[in-house]
């Protein structure tokens, strides 16, 4: 009897090795630093989502150094989170990412204005300084600066452009009348700061028509064409999605999740989960993208203005295979 409970302890032991063995590795490089922006991914580690899909994942945070598509063309990630315009900006230039979900359903982008500065509508911009982000960030700005048919050179007709760094202080400092911000991290800051809701004036993207699409999954066009992969990533989509899920119920959880795993301990738990909040507002009904919401974003890239981010519509450029098997 003991040499059967022996082996049969040892059998036991084999299978729970060869079951360790077999999780597929999946290597997820975020677009910025660990925050509650990335909630669904840390959920889906933390609570055992991607463990029960079978996936080994490894979550590579992000940051002012790091280009997601420049990872993962090097081979440094499977898959990437990447804002569209980023992302069709870099497959037009040679790599060939392809969008497999859109977690995000909407945009968060948003410019934050002094109201002392008389800004009432985008019509007051005229004469205006505007802090703008760029590395492929700018481009919704010069598309509704386009569509407003105002200047981005300067002078009374037009606005200059303040070149702003990943901060509000342009803002605070009073060097510029607006500033690019998010409604789940700068707004915030500038509340922080000190200033008021009452003491600015907000213009989302979103509601000015010149929105594109945020936070979703890229991978690269030839290892789409393995149909392993596909599955896999079939099963990581589904996994997100449930840790998603899980952070649009339990926010505070999730946030406290994304806690753990901040190496730098630069954030503070009442950011976290008022970001937290934040951001579900905008992943509410994402997952599958929505060809209407990709045609959208296209549009507006391409109007951006005399230097737009893609000279012509992409090709193959999203796919719904991955979230046909997740779904």
């Amino acid at each position: 009897m003991k040499k059967l409970l022996l082996g049969a302890t040892a059998l036991s032991m084999v299978v729970m090795s060869t079951a360790s063995m077999a999780a597929d590795k999946v290597t997820l490089q975020l677009k910025w630093v660990t925050q509650a922006q990335f909630a669904g991914y840390y959920v889906a580690k933390d609570k055992g989502f991607y463990k029960d899909a079978g996936l080994d994942v490894t979550i590579k945070a992000g940051g002012p150094d790091i280009a997601p598509p420049q990872v993962i063309a090097g081979g440094g990630a499977d898959v990437i989170v990447d804002w569209m315009p980023s992302a069709l900006a870099s497959r037009e230039k040679g790599v060939k990412l392809v969008n497999i979900a859109q977690p995000f359903k909407r945009s968060g982008m948003m410019l934050t204005c002094r109201k002392e500065t008389g800004i009432k509508t985008p019509a007051d911009f005229k004469g205006k300084t505007l802090g703008v982000w760029f590395f492929g960030n700018e481009y919704p700005f010069l598309s509704w600066m386009s569509k407003l048919k105002i200047g981005t050179k300067g002078g009374p007709d037009g606005v200059t452009v303040l070149k702003q760094g990943f901060n509000v202080d342009p803002l605070l400092q009073k060097q510029a009348d607006c500033v690019s911000t998010m409604t789940y991290n700068e707004y915030w800051q500038v509340i922080d700061a000190g200033l008021k809701p009452s003491d600015l004036v907000v213009f989302k993207y979103e509601e000015q028509g010149v929105s594109t699409m945020e936070d979703g999954l890229y991978a690269l066009e030839g290892k789409l064409k393995d149909p392993a992969f596909v599955e896999k990533m079939g099963r990581f989509v589904k996994a997100s999605m449930k840790g998603w899920e899980f952070a649009r119920t339990n926010p505070d959880a999730a946030a406290d999740i994304v806690l753990e795993n901040d190496a730098s301990g630069a954030q503070t738990q009442k950011h976290q989960r008022r970001m937290m909040r934040e951001i579900n507002k905008l992943t509410a009904g994402g997952g599958k993208l929505d060809p209407a919401d990709y045609e959208r974003t296209v549009k507006t890239l391409l109007s951006g203005g005399s230097d737009p981010v893609i000279s012509k519509a992409p090709v193959g450029a999203w796919t719904h295979a991955v979230t046909d098997k997740a779904m």
